[in-house]
């Protein structure tokens, strides 16, 4: 399965999502492949961190740019179970490119107007990327979300999406937890951190669900 994390956003959590999706995936004796196609290289970095602390299962990872990602996305599926592809919190080649060849493409962003307002452009792109990939589902991921019970950010955000014909809502809200940065210095996915998190390895493992479902 391919699988795009991306989206016009930065700052929303992609590369925590990709990456922890990646890491439960190979735990799942999946084989898979995380694809960073940002230029910060987050993704590659975690990946470089887990290698380096010696964790298993090993996640492989490589960087691709440019408008030949779809035919090497295309060659790469023959070699592995899975691929997670993080695309960078902008309107990218790479993130158009992406949405070709993505069986789904999930979009995270903030509770906030400003993340809202990115939807526009990025309901666009999938109804164009539907004339070469008609199949493809598209669902937005509200993350870093407060904590807070009393904050109600998330659920209002919820309602704005019906407005956008491509886009739909996800059944999974991903708070901002410590938990995330600390797994993520060490190239590990929050199901692996010890102590554990209890409450971010539901959000994940919610999130994995929703990815991948029984497959």
């Amino acid at each position: 399965m391919i699988i795009l994390i991306g989206g016009e956003k930065g700052g929303t959590g992609k590369t925590t999502l990709a990456t922890n999706l990646a890491a439960m995936r190979a735990l799942a004796g999946r084989d898979v492949l995380l694809i960073d196609t940002d230029p910060q290289g987050s993704a590659n970095y975690w990946v470089q961190s887990r290698d380096e602390e010696k964790v298993l299962p090993r996640v492989a990872c490589v960087q691709k740019f440019g408008k030949g990602l779809p035919a090497e996305v295309k060659d790469l599926e023959h070699r592995y179970q899975d691929i997670i592809i993080d695309a960078g919190g902008r309107d990218s080649v790479e993130l158009r490119s992406a949405l070709v060849v993505a069986q789904r493409a999930y979009i995270p962003i903030q509770p906030s107007q400003f993340d809202i307002w990115t939807l526009n452009q990025m309901d666009e792109l999938v109804e164009t990327a539907k004339a070469f990939n008609p199949d493809i589902q598209a669902r937005v991921i509200i993350s870093r979300s407060s904590t807070n019970p009393s904050v109600h950010e998330s659920d209002e955000t919820g309602k704005l999406l019906a407005d956008f014909a491509n886009l739909d809502l996800a059944d999974v809200t991903i708070r901002d937890r410590i938990a995330y940065r600390k797994a993520a210095k060490d190239g590990l996915a929050v199901i692996e951190l010890k102590p554990k998190d209890l409450k971010a390895v539901e959000e994940m493992e919610m999130l994995y669900q929703e990815v991948f479902g029984n497959e």
